[in-house]
């Protein structure tokens, strides 16, 4: 697997325009669980985009300066949360708020030069580099990814 910045930023602009794909889904597609029991491909979908918002908000910015990352937010409570308001919003405002935020996420991470990919920062007592802790988000990605395309064959 490729470790640098195209590889992520690639990822990234893939991401969106699979996602934007999604408005020729049906309701009944769309509104489908990724196995019994499991959230649908709203639901996946929506959960990412508080993701990438905490992503651009309470790591970046602290990325590049001598501060400590602020604590991040309970999982638990953060997805299920965005579950519940993909399951009541419009298809096409999950998209779109996907689109938005993982869109302002591309833009800052174009600006990162080559030695800032290569950067470490540190989360509780682990030290990662910057372009493997962008590896691991793309991961949880691929993941969610390959669950959907196994629901609707897109």
């Amino acid at each position: 697997m490729q470790r640098d910045k195209t590889y992520v930023i690639n990822h990234y602009k893939k991401s969106m325009d699979w996602i934007s794909d999604f408005r020729s889904l049906s309701e009944v597609q769309w509104r489908m669980p990724i196995e019994p029991g499991k959230w649908s491909v709203a639901e996946v979908i929506g959960h990412l985009h508080p993701w990438d918002e905490f992503v651009l908000n309470q790591r970046i910015p602290f990325f590049f300066v001598d501060e400590r990352l602020p604590k991040g937010p309970d999982a638990e409570k953060l997805n299920t949360s965005a579950a519940k308001k993909s399951r009541e919003q419009h298809m096409d405002q999950t998209i779109t708020d996907f689109i938005t935020s993982r869109s302002q996420l591309l833009q800052v991470l174009q600006q990162f030069t080559d030695e800032q990919w290569q950067q470490t920062f540190t989360i509780g007592q682990s030290e990662i580099i910057i372009v493997d802790y962008f590896i691991g988000l793309i991961n949880h990605d691929l993941h969610h990814f390959s669950q959907i395309q196994n629901v609707i064959h897109v």
